[in-house]
This record gives structure tokens, sequence and C-alpha cells, in this order.
């Protein structure tokens, strides 16, 4: 049989193969660009100035070197992924600003009244906020400071111009709860700061009446204004009495910052128990009966916007449990203000008998997540000192950046504060041979933060940028989006402005 001369064979290996089809590569797929719901965690540290615990580290600082000292705070917290500092602003009857009511505090110069030359609350807001960080401002409003400082205290000091209620009591000097002029002189203080500074709130902590000291037996010296009010009627026990004031006291802060501020938050942080039995099994210093702080009726009674109970014991502590204090305060918090328990982390490695082991923060943040979905539950921590913040006390910072707290968050939405809805802004993107600019036009309404998230191969980055800024570059290589939102003072977002490469 024939075959055609280019035919070949079927059985012929030497024939011409046909190749198969090339086949196209699948597509990759598509990265749906879904905007992921905003992180929202209230990360604060204390930052106190009484004695130079934190800042400035020492007196007779210049300027350059103290406002260098509070910017590489800010710059630690930022770094930490914090959003918020509390500062220490009136400490005993002096004053972090200048203030025609009370005196300068010594922290700065070494003497009380001594003009620092500079503003340091306002230089302060404006560096914090520049960052993305919120600033609270934290006082003290009964403590007048140390029975040492008696011959010291300046002339604007209120003991020295009304010494009939300051108290002496064993090495403390005090402004007696009692009396009526220690409430207004108070009052006073935070509203002049509350008028006059773009602060995100006002703090007052644990010193309500002196806490017992060792080896002084005496009473706190109050017989004369018990006696007055005892001659106009009253009829309290004076340990009832003694609450009442302090009751008085916090139910008229609330009330008058309120009035003076739609956005402003308040914020306590008492002696993180009670009473010992509350829970079972919780022992230590009787609170309600001590220092005279009724503290779960203020949070019963909605006279704070958010609670920061300190709870400066561990997680395997028996007498007084981190874990079950916390649950405890969340099932008290009947009226659901922020619980942003204080935690100590100054006591890492603190060089006493029983340090904090390193993880120990760490697992308490644990805890504090894991209880944030019930009812009143917590939902941030704040961290007792900036100090240790910023030395990385064994190490916790390094470990909560990579870890808890690698990723970007925003404080809680304080929704019962009435405040305008934020407006969603315009963003437009500029692509350069490195960056991307963004550029952010206002909405309208009163914005006080942009929150400007973006994806770059499958991961989320973010910012805070204060609403005055209205650029930022963000790196190109492999971006896949922009996402800016408009947040209130009081925490509400808008809806989200979104660019697409």
């Amino acid at each position: 049989m024939l075959f055609a001369a280019c035919g070949g064979s079927p059985a012929d290996p030497t024939g011409p193969v046909v190749p198969p089809p090339v086949v196209p590569p699948p597509e990759p797929p598509v990265t749906p660009f879904t905007v992921p719901t905003i992180t929202r965690e209230f990360r604060g540290m204390w930052i106190a100035t009484v004695a130079n615990i934190d800042w400035p580290s020492r007196t007779g600082l210049s300027i350059p070197q103290q406002q260098a000292e509070f910017v590489a705070l800010l710059d630690v917290a930022q770094q930490a992924g914090l959003n918020a500092v509390i500062l220490h602003v009136r400490a005993a009857g002096d004053a972090l600003y200048p203030s025609t009511l009370e005196p300068w505090m010594r922290s700065f110069s070494g003497t009380q009244g001594v003009d620092p030359g500079w503003d340091p609350l306002q230089y302060a807001i404006e560096q914090s906020h520049a960052r993305g960080i919120e600033l609270h401002a934290w006082f003290n409003p009964f403590r007048a400071g140390n029975a040492s400082d008696t011959a010291r205290l300046a002339e604007a000091h209120f003991g020295r111009k009304r010494p009939d209620i300051l108290r002496r009591y064993c090495s403390q000097l005090w402004f007696d709860p009692g009396e009526a002029a220690t409430h207004d002189q108070a009052i006073a203080v935070v509203s002049d700061v509350v008028r006059r500074y773009a602060v995100d709130g006002v703090h007052i902590d644990d010193y309500f009446y002196p806490y017992p000291e060792t080896g002084c037996t005496t009473d706190f010296p109050d017989n004369t204004a018990f006696a007055a009010y005892q001659r106009q009627g009253g009829t309290m026990a004076r340990a009832d009495w003694r609450r009442d004031n302090v009751n008085r006291f916090v139910e008229r802060l609330y009330a008058t910052v309120r009035g003076l501020s739609r956005t402003a938050r308040v914020g306590i942080s008492p002696f993180g128990i009670w009473r010992p039995g509350n829970p079972a099994g919780i022992t230590g210093l009787d609170s309600y009966a001590s220092i005279y702080a009724d503290s779960r009726l203020w949070l019963q009674r909605g006279w704070a916007d958010y609670f920061a109970p300190q709870l400066y014991w561990s997680s395997t502590s028996v007498g007084q449990n981190y874990n079950a204090l916390l649950t405890w305060w969340t099932q008290q918090n009947t009226m659901r203000r922020h619980l942003w328990p204080g935690l100590a982390s100054y006591r890492i490695a603190d060089g006493s008998s029983a340090p904090f082991a390193v993880t120990e923060i760490s697992t308490q943040i644990g805890i504090t997540r894991a209880q944030s979905s019930a009812s009143g539950g917590p939902s941030g921590t704040i961290f007792y000192n900036a100090s240790s913040v910023k030395n990385d006390r064994g190490g916790f910072v390094t470990a909560l950046k990579s870890g808890l707290y690698a990723d970007g968050a925003i404080p809680p939405a304080t929704t019962w504060l009435e405040a305008p809805a934020p407006v969603a802004p315009t963003i437009a993107a500029t692509r350069g041979a490195v960056n991307v600019q963004l550029t952010i036009t206002s909405g309208g309404g009163e914005p006080q933060w942009w929150l400007v998230r973006w994806r770059t191969a499958g991961s989320w980055r973010q910012r805070v940028l204060p609403y005055t800024t209205r650029t930022l570059d963000i790196p190109q290589a492999g971006i896949e989006g922009i996402v800016v939102t408009t947040i209130n003072r009081v925490g509400t977002a808008s809806t989200d402005a979104v660019w697409r490469p």
C-alpha cells in the first residue's frame, strides 16, 4: 500500500506530531475590597506630674528639654499603639497651665508659683492631637500637698487664701471635702480648663478623703465642718456625711462639665475594691468606709462617661484577683458607661518581692477583651504609669506592639453624648513615583479626626489624623485602596470615602 509522501503512517513514529492546544494560565483570583469594621479600644496611659514621677523628669530643665521629654512620651505612646494620654494638670491645688485661680506647680522650676515661661497644657494638647492621640486633663479636687509644704505654699494657693478650710492629716495637707468652698474651688478650676482648652476629657482619680497612714491613728480633722452641718439640722452619721460630701461633688462635677461641653468626657479612676467581699473572696482596703468613696453608686448613677477602677493586682492573686474584680465591675455597670480598668504596668520587674511577670499585662488585656462582649463589659485599658511605657518595663511594650496592639484602634464612641453626626469627607489621590498623595476635603459638620485606612497586598494599615491635616503620603507599592472616615469628638464615625487605583 502506498501512502502520500508527506502524510506518514499513523504507525510511523517519524511522522509530524501535532502539539496540544495552548491553555492560557488562570486569571488571578480577585480579592474583594471589603472595608473592615473600625477597631475600637481605649488604650491610654497616665502621665503623672506630681513629684516629677513621669514628666518633667526633674525640676530645672530648660523649656526645650521639657518639651522634648513630653514629645518622647507621646512618640513612645504612638509606637506602642496607644490612643490617649491622661495628663496630671492639678495635683495639689496647683496648675500645669497659666491660671488666675491657682499657682504654677513646682514640677518645672522646683518652686510653687514660678512661671515656667510657656503653656505646657496647650503644647501637650497640640502635640497629642498631631499624633492622633486624645488628651484628658487629670485633676485632684481635694489634695492640697504634703504637710512639709505648709511653709512653701505660694501666695496664690487656695490653702493660703482660705486657711480655714485647709486640714493637716498626718503627713498630708487636704482641702476639707466637707466645706462648700472646697467644692466651689475645684469646680471653678475644672470649668476654667474646659472653657479654655480643647481637652478630650476631664479625669479625677482615687484621692477623695485621705488613705489611712501607717502609724497614724488620728481621724481626719473635720470637726468644724461636721458641727456646722449638724447646726443646720443635718442628721447623718459622720461616715455617711463624708460619703455624701464626695457623692455631691462627683454629681456636680459631671453636671458642670456637661453644661459646659457637649463632647468632653468625664472619667473617674477609683480604688479597685469598692468593699471587701465584693465579689466573694476579695480582701483589702474598704474604700467605702476608709476614704468614703461610694464608687459603685457613681457608676450606677451615670455620673461619669468612663470608669477606670485601678485594678493593680495580678490575674493569679487570690485576695485581689484581676479577673474576679473586673467581672464584678462589669456587673455593676448598669448604665453601660465605658469601663476601662487601670493596669499596673509599673509593677513589671519593679524590684519588689512580688513583681509582675512580663506577660502579666498582656494576660490582663486578654482577660479584658474576653469580657468585652458582656453587658456593661470593658472596652479598653489604661496603664499606670507613663514611665513604665517609656522604659518598656521588661519588654512588655515591645510584646504589645508585635501582638495585641499590632493593629491600630480608636476609642469607643460615647453614644450618649450629643454631637452633630459626622459627614463623610471627599478624597482625591495623586500617584507619584513612590507615594500616593491623599488629599482630604471636609464634608462639613464638626470633625475631630480623619481615620485613614489603606490596604497593601491584602493587609490593612491605619493612621488617625487631626481634622486640620488635609494631606497624607501613603506608599503606593502594592496599594489596593484607601478609605477615609470622619470621626467627631465623641467618636461617632461617618460613612466611608473610598479611593481605588
